[in-house]
């Protein structure tokens, strides 16, 4: 998991997370700070292993730590997140030692895990995007009532 922590000690990701904390401090709706990430990391990671999928450890790890990354520049610049959080993983991934074709997987992955459509079956950007919705705990959220999300997309249990 050397590349993980070389994704945590980045300075980007470093400054991202600041920003997002620091930009999300007064918001009482799903927030986007290293929690949440790490929420998102361990579902994928237990649904790649209970489904067998031949995803590795460390691109899954690495496609949920960066996917909410851009968040920032969504609230600065009103650049859609998911490419905000791309265009972050590109200059990350390969510093920390991924290859061009595990950069290009995950940052696939990464555009896609807002919607993921299913005409084309990516792997890994439908586990992001199914640990991403299974990461939120719509039935202890206190914003319960102001929620915009519709309810077939709110999260009503612990099991996934």
């Amino acid at each position: 998991m050397k590349r993980i922590e070389a994704i945590l000690q980045d300075e980007r990701f470093q400054y991202g997370m600041q920003q997002i904390t620091k930009l999300e401090q007064q918001r009482i709706f799903c927030c986007h700070g290293l929690e949440h990430l790490l929420d998102v990391a361990r579902i994928a990671w237990i649904m790649t292993l209970e489904q067998h999928l031949p995803l590795e450890k460390d691109i899954v790890y690495g496609a949920a730590l960066l996917h909410d990354l851009g968040r920032y520049q969504q609230y600065e610049q009103q650049i859609p997140h998911h490419e905000a959080s791309a265009a972050l993983a590109l200059e990350i991934l390969p510093d920390a030692g991924y290859s061009l074709e595990e950069t290009a997987m995950i940052t696939a992955a990464i555009l896609r895990h807002s919607s993921c459509q299913q005409e084309e079956q990516q792997l890994l950007a439908d586990v992001l995007y199914q640990a991403d919705k299974l990461s939120r705990n719509c039935f202890q959220c206190k914003a319960q009532a102001d929620c915009k999300w519709p309810e077939e997309k709110r999260n009503r249990t612990i099991y996934c």
